[in-house]
This record gives structure tokens, sequence and C-alpha cells, in this order.
């Protein structure tokens, strides 16, 4: 082959080989939305510190089917996932509420259909949130998801484009609550629901617990009251073939065991959301604060 030629495949070919084009480097990446960007920069400063591996970073692959076909494909060599969203999303298995059976299942599941290693959670369960206007559901003293039912008719409901078809969303939701709201729902991208309900485009989002705005908007999450949402324990997950070729890796990753809890969370989300802080100097920071 002509170098020529061959020297322009290499962009190509690093893009197929994942974890085993460079010798000392290993590729982490996220979903569309500023957790999943802290996390996979949580992952990625982490493991440059302490195992000595180089890290790549490939971010904002758009939900959890695309990140898990990333993986499968060599793409990526890790990301976090939520328990629940493996469990339904991508295993297709009913909701279960039992954290340990949750995960139990998500990690031998993972382990042998596609030989993905379940880490140990951050130590921080991002549930689904529906939040309203704190204002509106003052005045309607609405504070559960069993108290909507009589408003959902004079109501817009906001979701992620996820939430409309997966098992654990929007159908299951409102045949669980009786819910029937004033239209279809908007589906958006993730970092638009708040601004939509700011505005008062929508009247209820399908957010999650540990969003930033949450507190910051003066906004009001609806009690599950009725326990529809699984357990959603952040998990990183890896290629195993990286595991085996650093196996540092796995014994750094551990280390994150329980370390972020979800009060953790919503700051960090915060500081990017609500303080335009650089999600990169806002995990350096939260690294050393905990001394990690």
């Amino acid at each position: 082959m002509d170098r020529r030629r061959f020297l322009s495949k290499l962009p190509a070919l690093a893009l197929l080989a994942g974890c085993n084009f460079k010798s000392q480097a290993a590729t982490a990446g996220s979903k569309n939305f500023t957790e999943q960007l802290v996390l996979g920069e949580m992952l990625a400063q982490f493991l440059e510190n302490h195992s000595g591996i180089q890290m790549e970073r490939r971010f904002y692959l758009a939900g959890s089917y695309i990140c898990h076909q990333a993986l499968l494909a060599g793409r990526i060599d890790m990301y976090v996932e939520y328990t629940g969203t493996a469990l339904t999303a991508i295993l297709k298995e009913p909701t279960a509420s039992d954290h340990a059976k949750v995960f139990n299942q998500v990690k031998q599941q993972y382990s042998r259909r596609w030989n993905l290693d379940v880490m140990p959670s951050l130590g921080f369960d991002n549930t689904f949130a529906m939040a309203m206007r704190g204002r509106q559901a003052r005045k309607l003293g609405i504070t559960s998801l069993s108290q909507l039912a009589p408003f959902a008719p004079q109501m817009r409901l906001g979701v992620g484009y996820e939430f409309l078809e997966r098992p654990d969303g929007y159908k299951g939701l409102v045949s669980k609550y009786g819910l029937r709201f004033a239209e279809a729902p908007r589906v958006m991208d993730l970092g638009l629901l708040y601004r939509a309900l700011q505005n008062e485009q929508v009247d209820i989002v399908a957010g999650s617990n540990t969003d930033g705005l949450i507190a910051a908007l003066d906004l009001l999450v609806l009690a599950d009251d009725a326990h529809y949402f699984p357990p959603y324990e952040a998990v990183p997950i890896v290629r195993r073939d990286c595991l085996e070729k650093y196996p540092s890796v796995a014994k750094t990753l551990q280390r994150l065991n329980g370390q972020i809890t979800e009060q953790d969370m919503r700051r960090l989300n915060y500081a990017v959301d609500g303080e335009k802080k650089d999600a990169a100097v806002v995990v350096k920071e939260f690294l050393s604060q905990k001394r990690l």
C-alpha cells in the first residue's frame, strides 16, 4: 500500500480500534446532558490521576442506546450508566424496585451477553424527577404524583427523547397514576426541559433527581408515592478487554465506590448548568476537595 494512502486511513483505524489503538490510552464516553459530561470527565480525570493511563474523551453521544453501541463497537471503553436504565432500556427486562436485585441482574447479564463489567455504584441514585414550577405546585397543593391526576388535563408535559418510548417512561407512568395531559408530550433535548418549564411552555417535566437547576429555579419534585420508577444507581460500565489490558482500571474505579452523594451531584450539575463553569475544572476541584 502506498504510504500516503496508508496514512490517510489512520483516522478511520483510530476510530474503530478503541482501547486497543494506543498502547497506553482508553476512552471515556458520555450521553448528551450535563451530568453525563461531568461523570465522563470524572472517570477520565480519576484514571489519569491514579492509573497512569492516558484518557481520551468522547462525550455527548446522544442517549443510552448510542453509548451502549459505542461500547460494543470499541469506540469507547467506558461510560456511566444507571441501573434502572440498563435493566429496562438496554436489557428490555421488566422494572423492579429492589436496588440490590436490579444491580446484580444488570451486572450478570452485561457480563454474560457482552463481556462488559458493571462496576460498583458511584454512590447516588438518579431516579426520574417529575418536576413542576414550585409556585404552581404550592397553589394547587400538589406534592406527589398520586395527587396530579385531577389537574393533568390542564397541564402540558415535557420529556426527553428516550422517556417517551422506554418501558419505565411515559406510557407506564400515565397508566400507573391515571394521568391524561392536555396534549401529547412535547419531546425535546434534555438540556432544554427546564428552560421550557421556566418559560411556561410546559407545566411539568420528566427530569432527573440530581439536576442542579431544581433548587435554583424553585421547582418542586412530585413524590413517586406509588413507587413506579426503578432504582437508577450510577455505575461505570467498562469493556472487559480494556480491563484485561489495563488491570489498574478496575482497581482504580472501585475507589470511586460510594464517593458521590445526590447532594454532591446536584452541586456539580449546578456548577456547570447554573454557574456556567467548565466541567473539567468543576471535576478537578471536586476530586481535590474529596481528597481523591
